[in-house]
């Protein structure tokens, strides 16, 4: 576009959007035709002179969808198969952010088709924020089952179960809950919990869900794996020298999402993330600049075939 085209569009653009002409009374003010007035406008758009953008709380980014679905395309494994971003715009707050994720992933699970017979979940605070956001009535009889532990005795007793049967009572389903810590002390203790016929089954229904729904922690002492007492923040610290950069399923990964401690992972029950690679729909939920490294290793690992998130995060996962 030259100069003069270019001071042209510019005018037109803000007769047309900011004092809110028509076309036809842009182009008496210009002394152009309503078809230049129109093409004026759209050049404004593609040169990035005008930016329209919707703000509202469940505004999409669909662009950064896009992005995100091609950059999972182009690296080779496992692609994303959806991407939902929501908007930032607005937000003062990581909670208010964090409701706005959760409420997408509400949306997303509730316009599923065809709608799961099954879904297996994780737990912990976003799962819960999703519970909460989903409508009475979203399904007419989806299962939910567990696909790790979540039993404790401290302030997040409770926690895991009161998700689980959340969700299946709003989808007019059933609830199976895995009676097992997240992480056990002893590794022999996992293996006989496993080793359980009817905790065997358990696991099995898990792996069989149509869906699987999970989110992931960061590395911090905020951690809900320190809330619960599964570990202490001497042991995160640990994590963290080891190269971790969050957890999935209890299971603490590095960027490229390997296991940073085979021996804590040895005691942490539940689906296994290459379990969690195979399933036919998994669906990673999170948010925040404190999730940053984990959805990016998330992504490029493979362990997701949807990712719901925000869009500063998905601009992170894009520049990795």
């Amino acid at each position: 576009m030259s100069a003069p085209d270019e001071l042209l569009a510019i005018r037109a653009a803000e007769l047309y959007y900011q004092e809110r002409k028509t076309q036809d009374e842009v182009g008496a003010i210009l002394g152009l035709t309503r078809w230049k007035v129109g093409r004026l406008i759209t050049q404004a758009r593609d040169a990035g002179i005008v930016r329209i953008e919707i703000v509202h709380p469940r505004a999409r980014r669909l662009q950064l969808e896009r992005e995100l679905r091609d950059a999972s395309a182009s690296r080779g494994g496992r692609r994303l198969h959806d991407a939902i971003v929501v908007s930032s715009a607005g937000v003062h707050h990581r909670d208010e952010l964090a409701d706005r994720v959760a409420g997408a992933a509400a949306d997303y699970l509730t316009a599923l088709r065809p709608v799961p017979r099954s879904l297996g979940i994780s737990w912990g605070r976003t799962l819960q924020r999703v519970a909460e956001a989903l409508a009475p009535g979203w399904s007419s009889g989806t299962d939910v089952v567990q696909i790790n532990g979540g039993v404790s005795l401290n302030q997040r007793a409770g926690m895991a179960a009161a998700t689980a049967a959340t969700i299946a009572q709003k989808g007019r389903g059933a609830t199976t809950l895995l009676p097992s810590p997240a992480i056990l002390e002893r590794v022999e203790t996992k293996r006989a919990i496993e080793a359980d016929r009817v905790v065997a089954e358990m696991l099995d229904q898990a792996r069989r869900a149509n869906v699987h729904l999970f989110s992931a922690g960061a590395v911090d002492a905020d951690s809900v794996h320190v809330a619960s007492g599964y570990l202490t923040p001497a042991e995160i610290s640990e994590l963290l020298a080891k190269g971790a950069v969050g957890d999935v399923l209890g299971r603490y990964i590095d960027a490229d999402g390997h296991i940073v401690d085979p021996a804590l992972d040895a005691r942490t029950m539940g689906l296994t993330l290459d379990e969690l690679r195979e399933v036919p729909r998994g669906i990673a939920v999170l948010s925040g600049a404190d999730k940053h490294a984990v959805a990016s290793a998330i992504v490029s690992s493979g362990l997701a075939s949807v990712l719901i998130t925000d869009e500063e995060t998905a601009r992170h996962v894009l520049a990795r």
